[in-house]
């Protein structure tokens, strides 16, 4: 696929050059449509208007990115697991694109950088990072078709950002673990958000995690799920490791 590396012509006279050059820095080709790139990166606090008075933003492209980044990624599992059941190939998918994975991914691409919003706007949230690369698929998708989508998110994205086999046995939802074990040893457990800190695309939430009314652990996110998860997580190693204790006593 040597064709992805020639720069197209209007590289030379755009005033995007930076654009082109950090699509082709991180998934190693130069678009055609630069526009649609532009457009990926457009967040709605900074949405343009148009001369139908019609203000345009990434969000429609985001739609459409998700779609194909789904499609993509079930068709991936699928062949890969060719005997797990529909139960398996649902969450291996959420730990490939759920939102907060692909906020981590957006990161790691340095996407965060390349979108362009309002910082004033008090409707920011940090999901903008996650919404921008699916609105990056659905620019790709437009710009070059579905199979050279797929190549790029099999290639560029999930070999080489994902240990599929360490996918295989991360635990997703700790939160479910934690109200399973509450149930079953007839305990009170609550969730409970104590603080928000921050404004903007930069708030956080701060969750206790309460059994018998009794805090066991704290957890922090851009989101309250992500919260709930981070201190589930961190309560559920706590229990384990006091389970190891009393085995091994």
């Amino acid at each position: 696929m040597s064709f992805l590396f020639i720069q197209p012509v209007s590289y030379y006279f755009s005033k995007d050059k930076k654009l082109y050059q950090a699509i082709k820095n991180i998934f190693g080709f130069y678009p055609r449509n630069i526009f649609l790139y532009r457009l990926a990166f457009l967040h709605k606090s900074a949405g343009e208007e148009t001369l139908h008075g019609i203000r345009i933003n990434n969000e429609r492209l985001e739609f459409l990115g998700d779609a194909i980044l789904d499609a993509i990624t079930a068709d991936y599992l699928f062949k890969t697991f060719p005997t797990k059941d529909e139960g398996f190939l649902t969450e291996m998918r959420s730990k490939l694109v759920s939102r907060v994975q692909l906020n981590k991914l957006s990161q790691k691409l340095g996407l965060e950088k390349l979108v362009r919003l309002d910082s004033s706007s008090t409707n920011i949230y940090r999901s903008f990072q996650g919404d921008a690369f699916e609105a990056l698929i659905g620019a790709i998708y437009l710009d070059r078709g579905y199979r050279f989508t797929r190549h790029i998110i099999l290639d560029r994205i999930i070999r080489h950002y994902f240990d599929i086999n360490e996918l295989v046995n991360q635990e997703v939802n700790f939160k479910s673990r934690m109200i399973e074990w509450s149930q079953k040893e007839k305990k009170q457990l609550n969730f409970q958000v104590t603080e928000e800190v921050g404004t903007g695309y930069r708030k956080q939430y701060i969750i206790d995690i309460l059994v018998d009314n009794q805090p066991i652990a704290r957890g922090q996110d851009y989101s309250i799920k992500g919260a709930e998860q981070n201190a589930a997580e961190k309560a559920w190693s706590k229990l384990s490791e006091q389970n190891n204790s009393r085995t091994e006593g």
